[in-house]
């Protein structure tokens, strides 16, 4: 069992014995130190807390450098949570946490911040259908109506209308890794997952 901390570089390909092209998602994976261990005595539950990205001191505040100091870690940009199930409970603070948790072949579910899309419609936001297109038509890409005046004479909570798109935490499940760099700290999956280059992605086990 292992999760992980990652930052997602890009997409790539390669073929298979039998000549097939396998579409590739590289993942930078760690190295995360452990800055914290959490428990029900001290803090009411389990948890591990990992961080990943160093970054330069002046970039985290006296808190931030003070927590991390304590657990003898460099300053790291992200920090996150994992249950002691998902890493591993035996991890003490100053262990280090790699690719070499991951087996080729295993399936795992990453989260991630899918891209953002802006102010859309409701065509492209919800896969509306669109109007009839000639004849004068005025309700072309039109939501249509989205209450009755009388009753209830407002608009219900809930009702697919245009606004923000994307930008949204996204879990992918299934995915089947390929491969394995510990030296390059790099983990090959199979398929895409949610967000852009350099995005920040958590890698768990499925």
């Amino acid at each position: 069992m292992a999760a992980i901390i990652g930052r997602k570089l890009g997409m790539t390909q390669i073929f298979a014995e039998d000549g097939n092209r396998v579409t590739l998602t590289v993942i930078e994976a760690g190295p995360c130190p452990v800055t914290q261990v959490k428990t029900e005595e001290t803090d009411g539950y389990n948890a591990v807390q990992l961080g990943f990205g160093t970054t330069r001191p002046k970039r985290l505040n006296k808190p931030e450098l003070g927590h991390l100091k304590k657990a003898g870690a460099p300053p790291v940009k992200h920090l996150h949570e994992f249950a002691p199930e998902e890493v591993g409970e035996d991890l003490q603070l100053g262990d280090i946490v790699t690719v070499d948790g991951f087996q080729t072949g295993q399936i795992v579910r990453v989260t991630g911040v899918s891209k953002g899309k802006g102010y859309q419609g409701t065509v492209k936001r919800h896969n509306f259908a669109t109007g009839p297109k000639s004849h004068g038509s005025h309700n072309i890409r039109q939501p249509g109506s989205i209450g009755a005046a009388a009753y209830p004479a407002r608009v219900f909570k809930g009702i697919r209308m245009s606004g923000h798109m994307g930008a949204k935490q996204i879990t992918q499940r299934g995915i089947q890794i390929v491969g394995a760099d510990p030296e390059q700290h790099l983990l090959l999956v199979r398929g895409s997952v949610p967000g852009g280059k350099n995005g920040i992605v958590i890698v768990r086990p499925e």
